[in-house]
């Protein structure tokens, strides 16, 4: 059959002429292609992804919420109320948000570390590449990138994402809520500051009242830079601020609605009450003198005996090499970032960002400067705005430069005072990378003498690798400091995630390396293995494995098997829950026969029944050489 125009292939350059083949490799030469900007930012989203991932098969977790997130991977009833044991008798000790990312991803690929961990490293890298996107809106593509890379390369954070901690979420949410207001004050549009509120109230799920700190700094910046009349500001304000109140009681409300006989016992109260959870046990009494305010227990005097507290806590040899390299350069361009907008409008974008993001470091210093305790990696929320205020202020710093004139002199000044900055940081760890120091002060050196003696002879080239050197001397420690966390020894404890030879989980000796524990699910020791065989082997029936005195020993069970557990007393051993009179209930109904005590933990009225009324089984019937600080009991002659 003879071809004709209609049934020729158009990709066919034999049927085109001169002119069409010209017009064609005209057209392909227009199309679209991945920009520097994207480059640069698959770049950082890929490093992010590296350095959140490396070696995510030999990851670390925290042994109570692990031990939580595969009791709620295998009951919906202990998913929905936050279960810490498979049956959801007691919840865990805060609001289970966070932790219901975690439970799916190991109820979809298995009881892994890696399975916990995975969530964390999906918001880590989304975390960076929202920042990018709401910095990019506000000043511009440069301060885009900086602020994703600052946030990428920021140790704790780095440290954090490689753990189960819930603080990641935490982080993401509220840079969410930040690019929700941003939109909000540059639109005038009601929808995204609705959304900002929702996006908070989804990050108080995950981190109860710390995620309501921004509100304030929210609330302002949108009364003062929204436009529209004051009262029309007010009152958007208003609807926006009953958003993040709705969201953020959603589920206390869901469990204080629930009947007391359907759902578990909250942890950590002595009313079994969820507001008492939060404002309670995770609220007042870390901020106050009364550790059972609203009727909590007494079980935050943990975290009032960490050294990290008082305004030099940001600074201080564990916190520091965290969260601090680049923070005098935020200071200073929050402050000149303000000062140079002075006269524009109330609107003001520019000047809008920089308060917002200023405002949300502010606030967050002065709360952990004033709290009775912080763990480090507390400081991580910091990092979005310690990264979007670097990169706003170098871009800001470098227009400057560029157009000349007498702030010109803010670049160098920066990157100069950013170098000394990093001395002090790393002074007190000149035996971590005893090069490190020498190459920042050197490339921070030639950065700022490069750019302050600039002159009409100089090159463009020069002036660009001046910046280069510059951005490297700012950036260098923290980045060494956050490889760090791909060598085991400084990958940080699962407990206490810090980056480096910092925190609970560096240890060194005389040389001698402690190895640090992974709190793996589904391998138990041969000890804890050896105590589950008991337990099933003798077991009859009866609804529970066993009954443990607090979380510390129920944990490593918990961790390897999905058995329903009755863990009294809670986190800390110290809730009412249940009573001496409901274990002997239990016993008596045969649904209970074993407990295991410890030593670590104060006695309580239904321990103290197990002791009187319990008979102790040697240790080497469910394979220990001794006792130790935990005892099994049984209690079956009680229940006949």
């Amino acid at each position: 059959m003879a071809t004709t125009p209609l049934t020729r292939d158009p990709a066919d350059r034999r049927h085109r002429s001169p002119r069409a083949r010209r017009a064609f490799r005209a057209k392909l030469r227009q199309r679209p292609t991945i920009s520097w900007e994207s480059s640069a930012l698959l770049l950082i989203l890929a490093t992010a992804a590296v350095l959140y991932t490396w070696g995510i098969d030999r990851a670390g977790v925290h042994p109570y919420y692990s031990a939580a997130v595969r009791s709620m991977a295998a009951n919906w009833h202990a998913f929905v109320f936050g279960g810490l044991d498979p049956s959801g008798s007691i919840t865990v000790d805060k609001i289970p948000g966070a932790l219901w990312p975690q439970a799916l991803s190991v109820k979809l690929f298995g009881p892994h570390n890696w399975a916990v961990v995975l969530p964390q490293v999906l918001e880590g890298v989304l975390a960076v590449w929202v920042l990018h996107r709401i910095v990019r809106a506000w000043a511009g593509p440069l301060a885009g990138l900086l602020a994703a890379l600052v946030l990428t390369l920021t140790p704790v954070t780095v440290a954090l994402d490689r753990h189960n901690i819930p603080d990641t979420l935490l982080v993401l949410l509220l840079v969410l809520a930040a690019g929700s207001l941003q939109k909000a004050v540059s639109t005038g549009r009601l929808l995204p500051l609705l959304a900002c509120g929702a996006w908070v109230g989804l990050a108080f799920q995950t981190k109860m009242l710390q995620a309501w700190l921004v509100l304030p700094v929210f609330a302002m910046v949108y009364l003062l830079a929204a436009p529209g009349s004051w009262l029309n500001r007010a009152w958007r304000a208003l609807l926006a601020g009953v958003t993040a109140l709705v969201v953020s009681c959603s589920w206390l409300l869901l469990v204080w609605a629930t009947p007391a006989a359907d759902r578990p016992y909250i942890d950590a109260t002595t009313n079994n009450n969820p507001f008492t959870l939060v404002f309670g046990y995770n609220g007042l009494s870390r901020f106050g003198d009364d550790p059972h305010a609203l009727g909590a227990v007494a079980g935050t005097a943990a975290s009032r005996t960490t050294e990290n507290t008082g305004w030099t806590m940001l600074v201080n040899q564990s916190v520091g090499p965290q969260i601090a390299w680049l923070l005098p350069l935020a200071v200073l361009a929050l402050a000149l970032g303000v000062a140079w907008r002075a006269g524009q409008p109330r609107t003001d974008g520019p000047r809008t960002g920089f308060l917002l993001w200023g405002g949300w470091l502010t606030v967050h210093v002065v709360v952990f400067s004033n709290s009775n305790g912080n763990h480090g990696y507390y400081t991580t929320v910091l990092a979005p705005a310690i990264a979007a205020l670097t990169g706003g202020g170098i871009a800001l710093f470098w227009a400057e430069y560029d157009a000349g004139g007498r702030r010109r002199a803010a670049l160098p000044a920066a990157i100069g005072l950013t170098a000394l900055w990093a001395a002090v940081i790393e002074g007190p760890h000149s035996e971590f990378a005893p090069w490190l120091l020498p190459v920042v002060l050197m490339l921070g050196l030639c950065g700022t003498v490069g750019l302050w003696t600039r002159g009409p002879r100089t090159t463009r080239r020069a002036v660009h690798s001046a910046l280069a050197a510059s951005l490297a001397s700012i950036l260098l420690a923290p980045a060494v400091w956050s490889a760090s966390c791909l060598v085991p020894r400084y990958a940080g404890s699962p407990m206490s995630p810090l980056a480096g030879p910092v925190g609970p989980g560096y240890r060194q000796t005389h040389h001698h390396r402690v190895k640090i524990p992974r709190f793996p699910l589904n391998e138990p020791s041969a000890r804890d293995t050896a105590l589950l065989r008991y337990l099933s082997a003798h077991r009859s029936g009866e609804k529970y494995l066993l009954a443990t005195q607090a979380a510390y020993g129920a944990e490593p069970l918990l961790r390897a098997t999905s058995q329903p557990m009755l863990v009294m007393g809670g986190f800390t051993g110290l809730t009412p829950y249940p009573t001496a009179r409901g274990l002997s209930d239990l016993v008596s109904t045969r649904q209970l026969r074993y407990a295991l005590l410890t030593t670590r933990r104060p006695s309580t009225p239904a321990s103290a029944w197990v002791k009187t009324s319990c008979t102790p089984i040697p240790p080497s019937a469910y394979g220990r050489t001794s006792k130790g600080s935990l005892t099994l009991y049984d209690c079956a002659r009680r229940g006949n």
